[in-house]
């Protein structure tokens, strides 16, 4: 994390709970075009969303932890290809909750359920 994110940046990091590492990593690499690297501290192996200097965070086996109805939601990031991003989603494993719509001068989300069945959102700017 850079030091203007760890400064302005309100949340720093994620956990995103899954039941399956290997299912939930190809699901997030696709829809969000990014690398997932998969890691391992003592005895607890865990995905990282690749986040290069913003902020970031990673998939934790924690299949309890899954939530498709309610808690936080969180806005992933796929800035100018939303369309393509929500194509992935079935295809995957996910699922539409609620299609690519706008969301006023902040620009535009989807609500999906991940592979996992967790709620997200995908958001970008544009409307691409």
């Amino acid at each position: 994390m850079t030091d203007f994110n760890a400064r302005h940046n309100r949340a720093v990091w994620f956990d995103i709970p899954v039941a399956n590492l290997d299912r939930a990593a190809a699901f997030y690499a696709a829809v969000l075009a990014i690398k997932v690297h998969k890691e391992q501290f003592e005895n607890v192996s865990f995905g990282v969303l690749d986040h290069h200097d913003g902020n970031g965070g990673c998939l934790v086996p924690n299949e309890s932890g899954i939530s498709s109805t309610g808690g936080i939601l969180v806005y992933m990031n796929a800035e100018r290809r939303i369309r393509d991003a929500v194509g992935q989603v079935e295809r995957l494993g996910g699922k539409l909750v609620q299609p690519v719509h706008a969301i006023g001068p902040h620009g535009f989300r989807a609500i999906v359920l991940d592979s996992e069945g967790n709620r997200i959102a995908l958001h970008s700017t544009v409307d691409a």
